[in-house]
């Protein structure tokens, strides 16, 4: 791994995160329900899938590039594409076009939250894992809670193109962040992007498998949160887009407060793998509770999805520590795997929505209570870790 400290600092890294996370996480929420307008509800999932095999398919491909282009070209390109598409999203009125727009900047966020991760782990040492991404997780969860207040404020009338033009303008100060902190960062010698090594070397490490499932995991319960909660809340319980920005407001102030002092935990005191198990317990019983909920009350709900997302941020912030104790900036395969756990769980939960929706249950709810239990599997990948210390 190069030696940054003279060509940059971690400081522009957490500014680049919140700011990637800002931008990404205006759309997050509204992306299934701008889609709904253009698609029947039961294939929004579908449109999803499409995107995330996108993802999948540029994660097998971007070793390559960045061992071409380097980090920082290949950031700059992404970006600037990603630019175009939310003007596109903005202006364009064509149904078949904004779907392709969607898509593409579905497959685009992903690919750069993968490329700010290989700018951190060039800054990062294994002692100060816990803590480093334990600040880094913090800034892009206060960037996501800020999203929602404003977003609440500005969405009226499902007017979806005043949010991509919000999301478009944060991407122009992430752009000019890029240039002016990370332009001079010096890329690691990347490994060659060999697949059927890399997938070798992720089964054939008990440890690295485990946290793989463990991502998979979470980021399947964040697929059906994402896509199906909006709809829900929308369409089913009808509350307003300002209700529901307040509601998600509150859910995700466990991001904020508690990945940092985790972080520090994981560092100092306890091991991660304990910590993983609480949180996919958390998750399990909380996502469960909601097939019950027939209450349309703000407060409920609020409280429901703040007690899921306590146990999604501990297996967030102890999941990412575990794993990039074991990996460097140089493992840009492993990596990229690592994060490609993410968008193939977005391809099943997507797939899994659609189909549970088309042959099996008649409404949205029932998805959740089939989420508790199967995050309860996390519990096990979890317990099957060895600790780090």
């Amino acid at each position: 791994m190069g030696n940054n400290s003279k060509s940059g600092s971690i400081f522009w890294v957490y500014i680049f995160g919140f700011l990637v996370a800002f931008s990404s996480a205006f759309t997050a929420y509204i992306d299934s329900s701008f889609v709904a307008t253009l698609v029947p509800q039961k294939y929004v999932g579908s449109v999803f899938t499409v995107a995330y095999i996108f993802v999948i398919f540029c994660f097998l491909l971007i070793p390559y590039i960045l061992r071409r282009l380097g980090n920082f070209i290949t950031t700059l390109s992404l970006i600037s594409l990603q630019l175009c598409v939310l003007l596109g999203l903005v202006f364009i009125k064509t149904p078949t076009w904004l779907i392709f727009f969607v898509i593409f900047n579905l497959t685009a966020i992903p690919l750069v939250i993968f490329l700010a991760d290989i700018f951190l782990e060039g800054f990062s040492s294994n002692k100060r894992t816990g803590v480093i991404r334990g600040i880094y997780l913090t800034a892009v969860n206060l960037a996501w809670v800020l999203a929602q207040i404003i977003r609440g404020s500005i969405l009226t009338d499902n007017n979806y193109q005043l949010i991509y033009l919000t999301s478009f303008s944060i991407l122009v100060p992430l752009l000019l962040t890029l240039v002016i902190g990370l332009r001079k960062f010096n890329d690691s010698n990347y490994e060659s992007g060999n697949v059927l090594l890399t997938l070798k070397s992720v089964l054939g490490n008990k440890n690295i498998f485990n946290i793989f499932m463990v991502n998979f995991l979470l980021s399947f319960f964040y697929a059906i949160m994402v896509i199906y909660t909006p709809i829900y809340l929308s369409k089913n319980l009808g509350f307003s887009w300002k209700e529901i920005s307040w509601i998600f407001s509150i859910m995700l102030l466990p991001f904020v407060f508690i990945q940092l002092p985790l972080g520090y935990i994981a560092d100092k005191a306890l091991g991660e793998k304990e910590l993983l198990s609480i949180g996919f317990i958390i998750m399990a019983i909380s996502s469960g509770i909601i097939f019950f909920i027939n209450d349309g009350s703000l407060a409920l709900w609020a409280t429901i999805l703040f007690i899921t997302r306590i146990g999604a941020a501990t297996v967030e912030v102890m999941g990412n520590t575990y794993f990039f104790k074991k990996v460097d900036s140089i493992n840009a395969n492993v990596i990229s795997y690592f994060r490609m756990s993410g968008p193939l769980a977005y391809i099943f939960g997507s797939l899994f929505g659609t189909i549970m929706l088309t042959f099996f249950i008649s409404n949205i709810q029932g998805l959740f209570l089939i989420l508790g239990l199967i995050m309860l599997f996390g519990v096990k990948f979890s317990l099957s870790l060895e600790d780090t210390k």
